[in-house]
Order: structure tokens, then C-alpha cells, then sequence
């Protein structure tokens, strides 16, 4: 891969910095059968809780104009299982895994990244106060700054590898978040996770998705998400992995653009599973394009 690509962030050493978003790409595996997992920059796995978790009831997705909803709830089959199963699997690649840590209490948190920071191929940790679709956790740490600053601060103590906090827009000020996890100790920050969305059914009037809410992701994010980067880029000095409707090399340019130094692919990927090497593969013909050398030099040139 070329060195044009290669970017260097706390715990990782990325090949290019395109990954899949965690939640939108299962454990990987599934997706071993249509390409190379090495070609990837990482792997945001999907989210590991304590205990086996089975998630809300069906129906849990509905397709939106330039987007879905999703309300699947953190599915998983623990952070033990996915230790001694997926993790295991995913060793035979040369990719740097992040694993995303959910929990619905602030002892959940600190436990699951006690333990999967501990996995040899796991080379950072996402930490998930962002989900909108789980009663308890998950979004009530992510809306108020001296809760997600503590929770930041007491899964640094314990994990064995550097820490990013995945930061929800649904909150007021989305700086103060920022700023917050900053100073409890976080390495870097992935953003944003979903905003919140209903859809109706036409003829009912009722909602599609049994838990109401959901999930909005794809293109009609996008802009939400570069408007936040673009702020909390400027105040942070930590970096920051976008994500939110990328489909193309032109969006990651823009994430990029806007303060970002890697990005995440994640509603993408259901459309075409192709769509991350797609994406990689198209990336230096952008720079030739802008007559740049390496990626990183567009990096907040929005705003210098």
C-alpha cells in the first residue's frame, strides 16, 4: 500500500485510513468472503457488552430517503465469546482490530475493556456512550460531559491499549462533549454516531420500527457530521476518525477536509460490500486529482 495512505494514530498504524464503522460490518468475517480483510486500514468490530446481549424486537431496520433507521440494540454474544471466537478468527489478517465497548453501567464498561483490551490483535478500544437504541447505557453517558468524562477516566485506568470515545450528535454541544472526554484521559474521538429518527409506516400511520426509535445513518448525516468535526477538530488535540454517510473517496476528502484524520465506512457497506476497498482504491487518484502528496496535508484545510 502506499505511503501516501498511511496514517498513524494513537495505537494504530494504518495502511490508509478508511475502516468499517462498528455496527455496520459485524465481526468481519461475513465480509471475508467477497475481499481481503488485510486491505482495510482497521476493523471497528461490532460492540462487545459483559453479558450476552439479544436486542430489540423486530422489525429493527427501515430504509429513509439517503439513509436507514436501525434499532438492533447491541446484539452480541458477549465479551467472552467474541474473545474466544471472533477475535481468534480475525487474527489471521493483518489489520488492527478496535473493539467497541457498550455496557448499561459504568462497572459494565470498565470490565469488557479490562478484559478484550487484553487481546493480542485488539490495537485500540471505540468506547460506545453514543447508542440511542438500548434503555439503559450507551446514550446516558454520552449527553452529559462530566458523566462521559468519568466513564472515560475509569475505562483509561484499566485498559491495556489506547482509548477513543465515539460521541453522539444528539446532545446540545457537541464541543463540550469533546473537551469533556479529552480531559479524562481519551486518545482520540470517533464521530458521529446516529442521529435519532422515526419512520411511519404509509398506510397505518404507525411507526416501522418496534422500538419507534432508530438510528438515521447514510448521506442525509453527512452534513451534521462534517459540521461537528469541523468544530471539535479545532478545539481538541487529540485526533478524530469521522464517519456519517460516507459513500465515496469524495467524502472521505471531506471528513478529511474538515479535521479528520481517518474515517469510517458504515451504511456503505450493506449497499455494497465492496464499498470499502472501492473506496481505498479510488483515494489516490483524488490526490492526484488536488495535487497533494499524502492524505493528511488536506487535513482541516477548511478551516486554515
Amino acid at each position: 500500500m502506499s505511503e501516501r495512505l498511511r496514517v498513524k494514530l494513537p495505537g494504530l498504524d494504518l495502511k490508509n485510513p478508511v475502516m468499517p464503522a462498528s455496527g455496520c460490518f459485524a465481526f468481519g468475517l461475513e465480509y471475508a468472503n467477497f475481499y481481503d480483510l488485510s486491505k482495510l486500514g482497521a476493523i471497528m468490530i461490532k460492540a462487545a457488552t459483559k453479558e450476552p446481549r439479544f436486542g430489540n424486537p423486530t422489525p429493527r431496520v427501515a430504509e429513509t430517503s439517503s439513509g436507514m433507521l436501525n434499532a438492533i440494540g447491541l446484539q452480541n454474544p458477549g465479551v467472552h465469546e467474541i474473545m474466544e471466537t471472533k477475535l481468534k478468527e480475525l487474527e489471521k489478517y493483518d489489520v488492527p482490530i478496535i473493539a467497541n465497548v457498550a455496557g448499561s453501567e459504568i462497572d459494565d464498561y470498565v470490565y469488557v475493556a479490562e478484559h478484550i483490551s487484553k487481546a493480542p490483535n485488539v490495537h485500540a478500544l471505540e468506547l460506545n456512550i453514543s447508542c440511542p437504541n438500548v434503555k439503559h447505557g450507551g446514550i446516558q453517558f454520552g449527553t452529559d460531559p462530566e458523566t462521559a468524562k468519568n466513564l472515560t477516566r475509569k475505562v483509561k485506568e484499566v485498559s491495556s491499549v489506547p482509548v477513543y470515545v465515539k460521541l453522539s450528535p444528539n446532545v446540545t454541544n457537541i464541543v463540550a462533549m469533546a473537551k469533556a472526554v479529552e480531559e479524562g484521559g481519551a486518545d482520540g474521538i470517533t464521530m458521529i454516531n446516529t442521529l435519532v429518527g422515526v419512520r411511519l409506516d404509509k398506510k397505518t400511520g404507525k411507526p416501522i420500527i418496534a422500538n419507534v426509535t432508530g438510528g438515521l445513518s447514510g448521506p442525509a448525516v453527512k452534513p451534521v457530521a462534517i459540521r461537528m468535526v469541523y468544530q471539535v477538530s479545532q478545539v481538541v488535540n487529540i485526533p478524530i476518525i469521522g464517519m456519517g454517510g460516507i459513500m465515496d473517496e469524495w467524502d472521505v476528502i471531506d471528513f478529511i477536509s474538515a479535521g479528520a484524520s481517518a474515517v469510517a465506512v458504515g451504511t456503505a457497506n450493506f449497499a455494497d460490500p465492496y464499498a470499502c476497498p472501492k473506496i481505498i482504491d479510488k483515494l489516490e487518484s483524488a490526490l492526484d486529482e488536488l495535487g497533494v502528496e499524502h492524505i493528511l496535508e488536506l487535513r482541516g484545510r477548511a478551516y486554515k
